[in-house]
């Protein structure tokens, strides 16, 4: 018998750099709260959309073009997200990655992020500054799961690449990278403390 594995999919995940994360971390943990008490129109983005919460996806979503702190994110992410696009196989030659969006997500107590995508991007993915004890994963959902249909429920003790839904627990100072096109959310921490990450996407373009 012959039975072979194909269409994978790939998820990225490794400390954003070998040291100074604490420090870092610190320094942008006070630019999200700063950016919140400024941002009314984020404020009210979020009591209607991300109710519990905080994200400047609404108002402010290229923060690495107009904070320095976030450019230096930025900086610290390319490699990770070039070396995600060499594994996947992408021919790059010719071609140069661009962050064209980066926006905070602030989020405690039964605060979620439903599930979705991030359309019109190549590479989305997170940066966790702050996860307290026991804030909620990302999980991240079979992209056949709207297919199968009537396909019977999977055995608990498959391996991770054989499950419908796989969860990558956040730590701070780590970055998770993905295809955009592959489903996730975010379920609620029910914590006191606020985990804080930042999303953010990533598109390619024509070397001029």
């Amino acid at each position: 018998m012959t039975l072979l594995s194909l269409f994978p999919t790939r998820i990225y995940s490794a400390p954003l750099k070998k040291g100074g994360l604490e420090r870092f971390n610190r320094d942008l943990i006070d630019e999200c709260d700063g950016l919140r008490l400024a941002d009314l129109a984020g404020q009210a983005w979020s009591a209607k959309n991300y109710p519990g919460g905080y994200t400047s996806y609404g108002s402010h979503d290229r923060l690495h073009c107009i904070s320095s702190g976030f450019a230096v994110l930025e900086k610290a992410i390319d490699p990770h997200v070039k070396a995600y696009a060499k594994a996947l196989g992408y021919d790059m030659r010719g071609r140069r990655l661009e962050m064209t969006d980066c926006w905070v997500n602030m989020m405690a107590g039964p605060v979620t992020h439903g599930l979705h995508l991030h359309p019109l991007s190549f590479i989305s993915g997170t940066y966790y500054v702050q996860t307290p004890r026991g804030a909620a994963a990302i999980k991240f959902e079979d992209p056949r799961l709207d297919r199968l249909m009537a396909a019977p429920p999977k055995r608990d003790d498959l391996p991770p690449r054989e499950k419908l839904h796989y969860s990558v627990k956040p730590r701070a100072g780590s970055l998770v990278l993905f295809e955009s096109w592959l489903r996730h959310e975010v379920p609620p921490s029910f914590t006191r403390q606020e985990r804080i990450s930042i999303s953010f996407n990533y598109a390619w373009r024509d070397q001029s």
